[in-house]
């Protein structure tokens, strides 16, 4: 008849079994994609999280972050940084893209840098600061 286990040997066992951060990190090392492919849908499973949400952070400011911070954006705003020399044909296009008055629309562009249009497609963003680009004035997209 086999020896019962004592409580301190199972977990004397377990203790041994137990694996440090290091330890588990260069075993996921040395997995091949299949293998990796396997524990994700494991975690997947066992947890109920998405690989997916398990994008890697990259550091702000760097060109991936940026990237990353693009393509998660769905909507931008239009901020004019400065006027340059054509003042009229700035107000002008500040009044055809909004629907702000003469005085309003002077105003706005008096007081650059300030935001144009807010909550805009990436498509419409991109137009508008093509408008603003052919009068000279300079635009940023936030």
């Amino acid at each position: 008849m086999p020896k019962a286990q004592t409580k301190e040997e199972t977990s004397t066992k377990k203790k041994e079994t137990k694996l440090t951060k290091e330890e588990f990190f260069e075993h996921l090392d040395n997995l091949t994609v299949l293998e990796l492919a396997d524990y994700i849908k494991e975690f997947e499973e066992r947890y109920g999280v998405s690989a997916a949400a398990a994008v890697p952070m990259a550091v702000a400011g760097t060109p991936q972050a940026e990237a990353a911070a693009e393509e998660e954006k769905s909507e931008f705003t239009v901020v004019l940084k400065s006027v340059g020399d054509k003042k009229i044909n700035v107000i002008k296009v500040v009044r055809e893209v909004t629907s702000l008055g003469l005085k309003e629309a002077k105003a706005l562009v008096d007081e650059a840098p300030k935001p144009v249009k807010e909550g805009v497609s990436k498509e419409e963003a991109e137009e508008i600061k093509k408008k603003f680009d052919e009068v000279g004035a300079e635009i940023e997209l936030q």
